[in-house]
């Protein structure tokens, strides 16, 4: 039997988990009922890449993810690469065959309304690591910066004057990120705080609670910390804060150039993908204040 004898060079050769083996085994004996009743065939080997291309019509018909589409033909291509190997086949029925586009998952943002309640100084503690915490919160919403970025801070980055910061993204390319007149104020009095003795311009803007460089770890578990405060944060990254920081501006009107910049990024593709939410928040308010939504 094809079947058994290609699932069992999964399990011995290529070591392949239980799990793993058992979804080879599910998409090959759906694959086999679908040649039986569309074609009357019960011959895995005797397909031709139409059978094939029509599987993947009626798996999207069906409304199928993509993605499961995709790993069924995968299956199914790593079956017959088998059977030429074993020299059963001259053709692989599978190759050439297109495959539903992968859909993009928009990018989670938090409310304006969440936002400004995370960012309440009353949940924070007053000391010097709590005011800490507030600031990295606030760089996050306030800039947009990618967690990375944030951890590279210099004291030296942050110009109080120019009320702008520098940072350093994604192959060591630079870009200046304005700051609010009120974050201004509270960053000044960050770094007076902060200050040790033979503290300089080169030092990180931000250390641990034990003065050590930030790592991805503690960022990350401190944003999950204050996130959960909020109703509405299904996820609890720093990089949601980053995705609400760009949402949020292409909701209130935002130049899309402009946004991208902000972010740091090389294609206008990435940025535009913000702009589905913005188009979901304008077809939820037309259809609520239309006359005749």
């Amino acid at each position: 039997m094809p079947i058994s004898s290609f699932l069992e060079q999964l399990r011995v050769v290529r070591n392949y988990s239980a799990h793993t083996v058992l979804a080879y085994e599910a998409d090959l004996k759906e694959w086999m009922e679908y040649l039986l009743r569309a074609f009357e065939v019960s011959d895995l080997l005797q397909v031709r890449s139409i059978m094939v291309r029509s599987w993947v019509v009626e798996l999207m018909e069906q409304g199928r993810e993509s993605t499961t589409i995709a790993r069924k033909i995968a299956s199914l291509r790593s079956f017959y690469k088998w059977q030429i190997q074993q020299g059963l086949i001259k053709v692989n029925p599978c190759m050439g065959i297109p495959l539903p586009k992968k859909a993009k998952r928009l990018p989670t943002f938090i409310s304006e309304q969440s936002i400004e309640e995370v960012l309440q100084p009353r949940y924070y503690e007053e000391q010097v690591n709590g005011f800490r915490d507030l600031i990295m919160m606030e760089l996050f919403y306030f800039t947009g910066i990618r967690e990375s970025e944030l951890i590279g801070l210099k004291r030296a980055d942050i110009d109080l004057f120019q009320a702008q910061i520098k940072v350093l993204g994604k192959r060591n390319k630079e870009r200046l990120i304005p700051l609010t007149p009120a974050f201004t104020e509270r960053l000044r009095e960050y770094l007076h705080w902060s200050i040790q003795e033979n503290t300089s311009s080169n030092d990180p803007l931000f250390l641990t609670d034990t003065g050590k460089k930030l790592y991805p770890k503690f960022v990350y578990q401190k944003v999950n910390y204050y996130l959960s405060r909020v109703a509405n944060a299904t996820q609890k990254s720093p990089h949601i804060l980053r995705h609400s920081f760009a949402t949020h501006l292409l909701n209130r009107g935002a130049d899309l150039n402009a946004v991208k910049a902000l972010l740091g990024h090389t294609s206008l593709a990435a940025t535009q993908v913000y702009t589905h939410n913005t188009i979901d928040k304008l077809k939820s308010v037309h259809k609520q204040a239309h006359p005749r939504g």
